[in-house]
């Protein structure tokens, strides 16, 4: 199956870069731990991050692929060229002026999106001078997400895939070299994010130009298609980068206990890992697939894309989800205890890990169920799903923080608002005969759940016998966290074959090349 192959080839690309990240959050968490300072660099990080993970995980391209797939379909690749130029020319001056204009207004945005910081002023002060650092990079990937599009429309997922690494590789190398500590550390980082930003705008216009895209900057100007993609990509925008508004918002909040905006940040790197390898692969290369066999008419083919999307989706996610709550603490001691990071700091990622693995099957099906809508350029209906799910979140979980669950009741609420945009997004695709189950996907999800409940029934038993494992492994826990991992994925794979929600010979027919 050529969906399996292209999102395997996306999907091992964002794997790279998501392990990148992991060896940036352990180093991150060694040199900073959980608190006000890191509290402070998180939100500088998180505001322009939350851009980029918007624009260049699909929500861009949830607007700019079916225009630009569609002029090089019917018109050839010289007018699709034209177009995205036009569209790079608008990005550059709008994202400009949002970009300085945040820089200036920064000291007042604080206030929203760190009223934690307000009661000391050298907190908030660092926090609004790392956020001004780190803005450009927000310019910076609006441009690498059109052309990450492009790329994608011409067939050429890995390398637009690979691209954030770089920021990986930044970070990681400043975390590892650098001499500094503390504030110094921030300061650091936060210029390597916007050096990272530039090198992948690099790579991505080299790659353009080695595919033999040849794209120049203009002036800006507003051409009927580009009003097009604007009112296609403003509600696409919102919809498709719900789960990441959610964080922010939860983010926000969490400023006002110390430490919490920390917690959760490093429980939000663990289950992203799952998210970016299934979720994001999954949802970027189904977007070109269902947008070309629609303009085909072939709505047997797109329903048969969408089926098979929800169960290699599910077949991968509901095994992560299942081990991140069953084994939240392990996973967190594994991963980062050590030096600034301390056992209580394990705990408290654990709780929210926890209630954030609820939601993560609900995140990777928004990430399926989205380009349903897309490809049909509906992206209003998205919208409207996803500003009711930013409601949820808001009204559940100041409840929640301010009752008797403190900060984890913000990863509950992220949880509960993600299923219930999920659930409007399906019976809406449901109800316009845009989703219809098959007996095959029918047959294969109760399977996949009883195949991760046995998975988890292992694993909640390893994780408490964990100290026979330790000696084996150097009495190291990273060490006895992977060996019971391993283990698990070995147990879910038996107890696959054993319910049939696996086949091999399945398998090794969607990887054969045509």
């Amino acid at each position: 199956m050529r969906l399996l192959r292209s999102s395997a080839v996306v999907g091992v690309m964002t794997l790279g870069s998501r392990l990148l990240g992991l060896v940036r959050e352990i180093l991150l968490a060694r040199a900073l731990g959980a608190g006000a300072v890191t509290d402070a660099f998180l939100t500088a990080f998180q505001f322009p991050n939350l851009f980029r993970r918007i624009f260049a995980e699909g929500a861009f391209n949830s607007a700019f692929v079916p225009l630009y797939a569609g002029k090089l379909e019917g018109e050839g690749l010289t007018d699709a060229q034209k177009f995205a130029r036009d569209v790079a020319a608008m990005l550059m001056a709008a994202m400009l002026v949002l970009v300085v204009g945040a820089q200036i207004i920064m000291p007042w945005l604080m206030y929203l999106l760190g009223p934690g910081f307000v009661g000391d002023p050298d907190i908030f002060g660092l926090a609004v001078l790392l956020t001004q650092i780190t803005m450009p990079y927000l310019f910076m990937m609006s441009l690498s997400a059109m052309l990450s599009g492009v790329l994608n429309s011409h067939g050429k997922f890995a390398v637009a895939a690979a691209a954030p690494m770089l920021l990986n590789v930044t970070l990681v190398g400043i975390l590892w070299f650098s001499p500094a500590s503390g504030q110094d550390l921030t300061l650091h980082l936060s210029i390597g994010i916007t050096v990272s930003g530039l090198a992948q705008l690099v790579w991505l216009y080299a790659a353009c130009r080695a595919t033999g895209i040849r794209l120049r900057f203009q002036l800006p100007r507003m051409t009927p298609d580009v009003m097009r993609l604007i009112l296609l990509g403003v509600p696409g925008a919102l919809a498709a980068g719900v789960t990441q508004i959610n964080i922010l918002v939860t983010s926000s909040i969490a400023t006002m206990q110390e430490g919490a905006r920390s917690w959760l940040y490093y429980a939000d790197r663990l289950y992203q890992l799952p998210l970016g390898v299934v979720g994001i692969a999954m949802g970027v290369v189904l977007l070109p697939t269902l947008t070309g066999r629609l303009k085909a008419g072939d709505m047997q083919a797109a329903g048969n894309a969408m089926n098979r999307a929800l169960e290699i989706s599910m077949a991968l996610t509901l095994p992560a989800a299942v081990a991140l709550g069953v084994i939240p603490v392990f996973i967190a001691e594994g991963i980062y205890e050590r030096d600034a990071f301390t056992p209580q700091d394990a705990i408290m990622v654990g709780q929210a890990l926890t209630a954030f693995a609820v939601g993560l099957p609900a995140f990777v099906l928004i990430k399926v169920l989205s380009p349903g809508f897309f490809a049909r350029e509906d992206t209003v209906t998205p919208m409207k799903f996803a500003t009711i799910g930013v409601a949820i979140n808001l009204a559940l979980g100041l409840s929640l923080f301010f009752g008797p669950l403190g900060f984890a009741g913000l990863a509950i609420a992220t949880s509960v608002a993600g299923w219930v945009n999920t659930l409007l997004l399906a019976v809406t695709l449901r109800r316009r005969g845009l989703l219809d189950p098959d007996k095959r996907l029918l047959n294969r999800l109760p399977r996949i759940g009883a195949a991760s409940v046995v998975m988890g029934v292992f694993l909640f038993y390893a994780d408490r016998h964990s100290g026979l494992v330790l000696p084996y492994v150097l009495n190291s826990p990273i060490l006895a966290l992977l060996a019971i991992c391993f283990a698990g994925l070995g147990v879910f794979g038996l107890a696959s074959l054993l319910t049939g929600a696996l086949r091999l010979s399945e398998v090794r027919g969607a990887l054969k090349r045509s």
